[in-house]
């Protein structure tokens, strides 16, 4: 591409990419696209922006190209790899000049600096560094700035690279930089803090702005430029000056610029510094051992006493919080239980810890973490009265929340509980003590203290299970609490409920359910939105519990669950809406079918719902899960739904359809439920499974459950179902088994062996093109006993249910193979003898033995042959299968099922499904439950001596070992 006479044509097709238009627009993208691989194009780029005069949107866009460009073609093996001769023309234009006036602009080019840096630095761009480190010298503000930007984005992404050379060069380059990157920092620092003093605001700000980016590059350098900082003086001396100049920020901070734009970039400073102690601590923390003492000194006293009072912003302190927790978690800092296997280091570091962590500093932590950082705040009180769902939500660990104090707050405190419980235990029982007696509801601050601290016992739970007799606070105390009905006592009827829901699965007595059950109906009716949102969680947490037991609850369950209903439907926040599904859910999986009468004001409610949610696939997924459970709820009542629940099938498990990505796992699970609850097939039911063969193509995490529902099909109308779908099922299988693994192949396979199964006349010819690879599986010998198990399974439910089949399959493979047919048969039945003990399950043994012994009586001199074989593993599936009977010392048949019995249920255990059912139904069909071993291989041994007679049928019999003819006779006695 000549540069003068694609000069323009490259400008305008920019200028027309940045077009409203979209007839102007593709184009222009189609043409750049064509470019992408033209040697010169780049440098086109460079030159378009580079110029300053041209348009900022067309400069803008040349800058993307190029930084795409760079991924796509810089490197030597790519295809349309940009020439060796460019790429040097190119380097050196992207460095000549660093005065680029758009910050935006600025930020991409040093980013695509950092690109290229990547690849080339320090081997093929040597003069990079020495260049920026030059430019950085000048007085010109602009290119100063714009060097040290670029500087900074080329040592982060060369410090990210992890390969053991690459770190290495990181190493070696920093050693080179280090020095004058501190005196950089420290230069800028100490500018800015004159400035500052002088009241000169514009230059001080531009001063921190290079203070900031200098930082950022030590940050770099320090953590992932040395093997062990701690043996480099100037790195200790740097990390030794943090904390002076960290408080002489915060005093900055706090008195000399109160504007709103300075404090913001003077807070991002201070974080950058927090940010190199916790990187130190992360990724060196022997190096970190001489900074303990300073850190937590640092952080205590700023955070948890008075000199902290008017100089603290959250992040500081969400920082602060996390370099005590760092420290406290830290293994490298926890000595062995026997102290002689600990290192130095470790030892050194955990004195520092005990000399800092005294009884008066511990306790004062706590109490600061309970009565001041655990209060709810002003804020969050109002948010409270005026928006109570996103108030709930938040507290229960919404999005936003995430990134504030509290969660900090609380984790520390849990930290902190944990490695010094024997300490602060009898701090935080005091703190209950005194608050024993319930509050007058109009002192709120009393009220925000008493809330404070039973959230701590409630995250304390775990630690405090020894020391709080919590079943007696319950009835004595508790329980009285959430009866307190006054509108400010709220806050503890919340509270309270919720600290019940953590100690649930902790310390309570399964005999106190009923008397929660009363509490959560009561609460259920509260005035105050969030305390009936709190109520339900802590429901969820009781049904979901190991001690649930549906009988205590069964007397509350119509109200409780009416009152769901209602909260359901009161709410309208979409997150607040999948909460309280998800507790319904919950609730009707725990009672199963006891949930029937019950049900109906949700079901009608659901369709609405869904509408209603089409923009929120989050929500959506809830709504199938509580469909899933009312499903396996209802049962075969479940049909009734079917004009909801099919239509909503069929949109979450159409690859076609948008909301499949968020639907289709829930979508595949409800259709499975609502297969092996349904008690009849139905044409709607029938025609989803024209969904099924794109979700087979997608060979997903999902195929098993796919699986699941071809087998639910099957056993639910084996012959409507294949009618309608045994060539597209069958194509799908071949296309599967071309390229899957072993495990899928084998879960392939046993879906065959359902089919034919259930229906052994139609089965065999649906899977006609899979069979013969089957069969040459078994012949070749399969290597893999779980694929060879399954093998004999498909050959063996042939061979026994339709031998007509399997004479015909044998005749086409003989042809194949070109082999004689009773060859084939003979390296059969020897396959497998030899390899019956890949099969483990001894229902696939019986029914190996079953199969092997329908081949008799016969005069067949193969089958004479293999005869041997053929016993040996009718004996060895006799032992798998019959047991003695102690009274009468004769052996029956274990597998045998006679008829169908309703089971028993104990407790909570779920009733069977109507899969359930019609599998135990065709079990009473499947020779495997139906004939008894025993009988089977006396009647055919008996046919066979009247087939060839007593003269032949004894040296017939002398072909077997003695001692398994023995076992075989005591397991034939009396028949």
């Amino acid at each position: 591409m000549d540069l003068n006479s694609a000069n323009n044509l490259v400008l305008q097709a920019l200028s027309h990419a940045t077009s409203q238009d979209t007839a102007v627009l593709k184009p222009a993208e189609e043409q750049l696209k064509q470019w992408e691989t033209q040697p010169g194009f780049y440098s086109v780029l460079l030159n378009i922006f580079t110029n300053h005069l041209l348009d900022v949107n067309v400069r803008w866009l040349a800058v993307l190209y190029f930084k795409n460009g760079i991924d796509r073609y810089w490197r030597r093996i790519a295809p349309n790899a940009i020439s060796e001769e460019e790429k040097n023309s190119l380097r050196a234009g992207l460095i000549t000049n660093f005065n680029e006036p758009v910050n935006q602009i600025a930020t991409q080019i040093a980013v695509l600096i950092a690109k290229v840096a990547r690849l080339d630095c320090p081997r093929q761009w040597p003069e990079l560094i020495p260049v920026l480190i030059e430019s950085v010298k000048v007085q010109d503000d602009l290119q100063q700035h714009r060097a040290l930007l670029t500087f900074y984005h080329v040592t982060k992404t060369l410090s990210s690279k992890r390969l053991s050379a690459d770190k290495k060069l990181f190493q070696d380059l920093t050693s080179g930089i280090y020095s004058f990157t501190c005196s950089l920092w420290n230069h800028h620092t100490n500018t800015f803090l004159q400035l500052v003093y002088t009241g000169d605001t514009v230059a001080a700000m531009n001063s921190l702005e290079r203070t900031n980016l200098s930082l950022k590059v030590l940050r770099k350098l320090t953590v992932h430029g040395f093997i062990e900082p701690q043996q480099n003086v100037e790195v200790m001396e740097f990390l030794s000056a943090i904390f002076g100049r960290l408080k002489q920020f915060l005093e900055c901070c706090t008195h000399v610029i109160p504007e709103h734009n300075c404090r913001e970039k003077l807070e991002k400073t201070i974080i950058l510094y927090t940010k190199i102690l916790l990187d130190l601590l992360d990724y060196h923390p022997v190096s970190f051992i001489p900074l303990i003492q300073r850190s937590l000194e640092f952080a205590v006293s700023y955070v948890f006493t008075e000199a902290g009072k008017g100089i603290l912003f959250e992040r500081f302190i969400v920082q602060c919080m996390n370099l005590i927790k760092m420290i406290v978690k830290a293994d490298s800092y926890k000595p062995a239980k026997n102290i002689e296997d600990s290192n130095s280091e470790t030892l050194e570091a955990h004195k520092i810890k005990t000399s800092f962590f005294t009884y008066p500093t511990l306790t004062e932590i706590c109490r600061r973490l309970v009565s001041h950082y655990f209060l709810l705040t002003g804020e969050e009180l109002a948010m409270w009265d005026e928006d109570p769902e996103s108030f709930a939500v938040e507290e229960a660990g919404g999005d936003s929340w995430k990134y504030s104090l509290r969660p900090c707050t609380e984790v520390l405190f849990l930290d902190i509980f944990h490695s010094y419980s024997q300490t602060l235990t009898p701090v935080l029982l005091d703190m209950v003590h005194s608050l024993h007696q319930p509050m007058i509801a109009e002192d709120m601050n009393q009220l925000l203290i008493k809330d404070a601290v039973y959230n701590a016992i409630g995250l304390a739970a775990y630690e405090l299970f020894d020391c709080v007799e919590f079943d007696q606070w319950f009835k004595e105390q508790l329980l009285g609490e959430l009866q307190i009905k006054h509108n400010r006592y709220k806050l503890i009827r919340r509270r309270v409920i919720w600290l019940i829901g953590q100690w649930i699965s902790v310390k309570f007595k399964s005999e106190l359910r009923p008397l929660l059950y009363e509490a959560i109906l009561n609460l259920m009716q509260d005035s105050d939105l969030v305390v009936r949102i709190e109520t339900a969680t802590t429901l969820k947490l009781a049904v979901d519990d190991f001690e649930f037991r549906t009988e205590q609850f069964l007397p509350y369950l119509e109200s409780i669950f009416s009152l769901l209903f209602q909260l359901l439907q009161q709410v309208t926040e979409c997150d607040t809406k999948m909460h309280i599904l998800h507790v319904i859910s919950c609730v009707v999986e725990r009672v199963n079918t006891q949930i029937k009468p019950y049900v109906g004001c949700l079901v009608q409610y659901l369709p609405l719902l869904w509408k209603q949610s089409e923009d929120h696939n989050m929500l959506r997924c809830a709504i199938l899960t509580t469909l899933i459970h009312l499903v396996k709820g209802l049962g075969a009542e479940s049909k009734n739904l079917y004009p909801f629940l099919l239509p909503v099938i069929q949109l979450s498990t159409d690859v076609n359809q948008p909301p499949h990505v968020y639907l289709l796992e829930d979508g595949l699970e409800l259709w499975l439920a609502t297969l092996e609850n349904s008690p009849s097939v139905t044409p709607e039911l029938l025609r989803i499974f024209q969904n099924m063969s794109a979700l087979l193509e997608l060979s997903s995490e999902n195929l098993r459950t796919c699986f699941q529902i071809v087998n639910a099909y099957v056993f639910l109308s084996a012959t409507e179902f294949l009618q309608n779908y045994a060539v597209s099922l069958c194509q799908s299988f071949c296309d599967l088994l071309k390229d899957i693994t072993t495990e899928g192949q084998v879960q392939v396979l046993k879906v065959v062996e359902v089919v034919i199964k259930v229906n052994p006349m139609l089965g065999p010819h649906v899977f006609q093109p899979i069979l013969p690879s089957v069969f040459r599986g078994v012949i070749d010998g399969e290597r893999y006993p779980v694929v060879m198990s399954t093998y004999l399974g498909v050959i063996g439910r042939i061979l026994l249910q339709n031998p007509s089949y399997f004479s015909s399959l044998l005749s086409e493979m003989a042809v194949e193979c070109h082999q004689e047919i009773d060859h084939l048969l003979g390296s059969l039945i020897e396959m497998w003898v030899d390899r019956m003990d890949n099969i483990t399950q001894p229902e696939r043994r019986k029914l190996s033995a079953l199969s092997l012994l329908s081949l008799l009586p016969s005069n067949n001199n193969v089958i004479m042959d293999k005869f041997c074989g053929i016993i040996n593993i009718c004996v060895e599936a006799l032992h798998d299968v019959m047991t003695e009977d102690p009274d009468s010392g004769t052996y029956k048949d274990c597998m045998l099922i006679t008829h169908f019995e309703e089971p028993k249920l104990i407790d909570d255990e779920e009733p069977p499904s109507e899969q359930d059912i019609r599998k135990k139904m065709l079990a009473l069909k499947d020779p495997v439950h139906s004939v008894s071993l025993q009988q089977f291989a006396y009647e055919k041994l008996k046919a066979q001596k009247q087939l060839i007679g007593d003269q032949n049928f004894q040296p017939l019999m002398e072909t077997v070992d003695t001692e398994i003819v023995n076992q075989l006779q005591e397991f034939l006695q009396g028949l």
